[in-house]
């Protein structure tokens, strides 16, 4: 996947980079150039990991994976088992 990502397709690829875990995204009502990520376990809504990413961090490919990549490695680290995934062609 070369070309730009639009924000609603990366926030897809967010929530299946972190399964099972639940990944919710907002933008401040201040920036429309800033997300924040929140990890979250879906059987008690307890925060798992939270990150903040700039738009075109979202929109780049290359930058998203390695974003997603490196938050996962991070989860795995602190005992947490994700699915397998790996960024969409």
């Amino acid at each position: 996947m070369n070309a730009q990502l639009r924000i609603n397709e990366a926030l897809l690829i967010a929530d299946q980079a972190f399964q099972p875990f639940q990944c919710i995204a907002w933008a401040p009502q201040e920036s429309r150039r800033d997300y924040s990520f929140s990890v979250i376990d879906r059987t008690s809504a307890a925060l798992v990991d939270r990150c903040h990413l700039s738009s075109e961090q979202l929109s780049n490919p290359a930058a998203l994976e390695a974003i997603l990549t490196q938050a996962r490695k991070t989860l795995r680290a602190e005992g947490f088992h994700l699915e397998p995934w790996q960024m969409p062609k």
